[in-house]
């Protein structure tokens, strides 16, 4: 008995391929616009609650985590992830309308770049010429963000002293939110903001040490205590450092445990935190296979 010819399936047309690309289309804009209802919402009840600030660091490092880490396929991930930040971001400024105040001393482009990435385009992008210009404009408003180099430009000094005491900007996220190489956005960068504790991340804390003056115990000291000296300058009152620890160590506690490690004498004020650093080791920025 002859056997039966196999079935093959009938080739995609393109025709069926556009009209599947359009039903996709259109769903995910309708979820949007169910995201814009839910977030119409979200400011009823935060308003009822007397829940004033928009931004929450924390859960969006959380967030973008958790895209990197289940995306796989053909897109790329660096376009995924400023999709997302821009649906974040915009609707984070629907919720209460802000600026992003942007250092630009040290070039405007990168900055701007990397500034339009993370925040898209429908916040308003603000040039300052310095980070102590950026610190003022966001002391001075009631809900803007001011992104800065990790490291602030070289004639600024020790611009992170401006974010002591309890009034001031803090730093509240560093980005990227997820590091890696060949990122598209990848300065390094820290957001500076006026929140209410509970809105801050707390995996790492970054400290402004005041001393007389350097000695050789300083990096072995902070080693100890997990932390890493990121900037330094002089200062009026000898040298200001700008420190990052894992933890949540309130500026009392740090200051004790530097003591311990040798190091007398150190004022220490906390001047913000950010979520634990999350780093890739490829890049993942082109094109890749699911599971790679």
């Amino acid at each position: 008995m002859q056997n039966a010819p196999l079935l093959m399936p009938a080739a995609d047309t393109l025709a069926e391929l556009r009209d599947e690309i359009d039903r996709i289309d259109r769903d995910m804009h309708r979820l949007l616009m169910q995201r814009g209802e839910i977030i119409d919402r979200l400011i009823a009840v935060k308003r009822a609650q007397g829940v004033g600030c928009a931004f929450r660091p924390d859960r969006e490092a959380q967030m973008m985590r958790a895209l990197v880490e289940r995306h796989q396929g053909l897109l790329p991930l660096d376009a995924v992830e400023g999709v997302w930040r821009v649906i974040v971001s915009t609707f984070t400024y629907v919720q209460a309308n802000y600026s992003v105040h942007a250092d630009d001393s040290g070039g405007d482009a990168q900055m701007r770049d990397s500034a339009r990435f993370h925040f898209g385009f429908t916040v308003p992008y603000v040039a300052h010429h310095g980070a102590g210009a950026v610190i003022e404009a966001v002391a001075a408003s009631t809900g803007d963000l001011g992104i800065l180099r990790a490291t602030g430009g070289l004639s600024d000094g020790a611009w992170w002293m401006r974010l002591v005491g309890e009034g001031a900007p803090k730093i509240i996220a560093r980005l990227p939110f997820v590091e890696r190489p060949n990122h598209p956005a990848g300065l390094p960068m820290f957001v500076v903001a006026r929140l209410p504790a509970d809105a801050m991340a707390h995996g790492v804390t970054l400290y402004a040490v005041g001393l007389a003056r350097w000695t050789h115990a300083l990096p072995a000291a902070f080693q100890t205590l997990k932390g890493e000296i990121l900037a330094s300058a002089p200062h009026p009152e000898g040298l200001a450092l700008l420190v990052a620890a894992a933890g949540d160590a309130d500026a009392q506690s740090f200051a004790k445990a530097l003591a311990e490690a040798g190091v007398e004498g150190a004022r220490v004020d906390v001047i913000g935190s950010h979520a634990m650093r999350f780093q890739l080791n490829d890049a993942r920025s082109g094109v890749f296979a699911p599971g790679d």
